[in-house]
């Protein structure tokens, strides 16, 4: 609606001991070019110096409000900043991120530009990676900017369920505070980081009547270091993407979800699950195979029977697992999907965008062999969150 370019954003910012990066994320919020801001700092019981940064920052600008609480986790935090809010939007951005000076301009001008009520307004990210060294720090544009043009209306999630196939990135996006309050939508409240943006994920992307996104990165986001989700110590680390999707499932069936489209998309993020686990601590891990196997055992055969976007691989070891024969025209179906998505590519970014993001594939997949790339929640294991 137009009065959306002048809106109140309500950005909320959980934290939990990030001194090392707070003050680049929050110079980032401060310094946006849209000024009605009202910036929610949470501080989630931390023990470092986050404190003080957010009390010094708060000192310098009128438009931050810290919060001092108890350890709660993330989806505490989160839902804290939610019940504070004042503005027509919600805005999440994690501590250890910044944004580009223009986010909330853009998006909102995005949102403004159509007569229709928004409630998800999404956009791509950049994935920082090795960044833990400036002479190392690579950056790459998201995949899914390769794959979704930029809306010329709003749309479900039904129309492209791609949205939930990827990354749950929920903070390269603003939600509509009305949105989230009429469906009743808040964090579950985990321990720790717990993985709780992917649950917000689906019950936003599956409950909203329209979604507007825009192909551009805003968002910065510090991927994981290569190797630091090897070898899980506790049970529940092993188990935790499978328990995220398994909830996630749970909500799509809560809220009567048949597409077979969504379904499939929700699929995907399971392979990408149980292909990091194999990576990270073992395809004979027993805690990994009982999983992958409970996991596979709710995805409907015929519905990963026509998912010609999964690589051979990944829809063979499906089969595999759950005993049965992978479909004969297997191949020539995955071939198929391969030639409509090249032409589905050219026609929505022309040439030169094709040309572009072959180069950035390129790129990433020449950093993935150097280096191992398969991203995870990088606040997954962190202790005390």
């Amino acid at each position: 609606m137009r009065k959306d370019a002048e809106s109140l954003v309500s950005v909320i910012v959980p934290i939990y001991n990030t001194e090392k990066f707070l003050p680049q994320c929050l110079d980032s919020i401060c310094g946006q070019t849209y000024k009605n801001l009202e910036i929610i700092l949470i501080d989630d019981g931390c023990t470092d110096g986050s404190p003080q940064i957010i009390d010094s920052y708060a000192a310098m600008d009128p438009r931050i409000k810290p919060i001092h609480k108890k350890n709660g986790g993330y989806g505490a935090g989160c839902n804290r900043g939610i019940e504070e809010a004042t503005g027509r939007w919600i805005s999440i951005i994690e501590p250890d991120d910044y944004i580009d000076s223009t986010m909330y301009e853009e998006l909102l001008k995005f949102a403004a530009s159509f007569d229709e009520e928004i409630d998800i307004v999404k956009a791509a990210w950049t994935d920082l990676r090795d960044w833990d060294d400036p002479r190392t720090l690579k950056s790459f544009p998201a995949a899914i900017t390769k794959h979704i043009p930029t809306s010329k209306h709003p749309f479900t999630i039904a129309e492209d369920p791609r949205l939930i196939s990827t990354h749950p990135s929920i903070w390269s996006a603003i939600y509509r505070r009305g949105f989230l309050n009429e469906k009743g939508i808040r964090f579950i409240e985990y321990p720790g980081a717990g993985w709780a943006d992917n649950p917000f994920l689906i019950e936003t992307m599956c409950q909203a009547s329209a979604i507007l996104y825009l192909n551009k990165c805003f968002y910065n986001y510090r991927t994981d270091l290569p190797g630091s989700t090897y070898d899980h110590k506790t049970d529940d680390a092993v188990t935790r993407p499978f328990d995220r999707w398994n909830t996630m499932l749970d909500v799509i069936e809560r809220l009567g979800v048949k597409d077979e489209g969504v379904l499939a998309a929700h699929y995907v993020r399971g392979f990408d699950y149980a292909r990091g686990a194999i990576i990270d601590d073992g395809e004979d891990n027993p805690l990994v195979r009982d999983n992958v196997k409970k996991m596979f055992s709710r995805m409907k055969p015929e519905i990963v029977a026509n998912m010609c976007e999964l690589p051979m691989n990944r829809r063979r070891y499906f089969y595999e697992v759950m005993g049965q024969e992978m479909p004969r025209n297997a191949r020539l179906a995955r071939a198929a999907y391969l030639a409509g998505q090249a032409d589905y590519e050219l026609r929505s970014f022309g040439p030169l965008g094709v040309a572009g993001m072959s180069l950035s594939h390129v790129l990433s997949t020449v950093h993935i062999m150097v280096h191992g790339d398969f991203k995870r929640d990088k606040r997954a294991d962190e202790a005390g969150k």
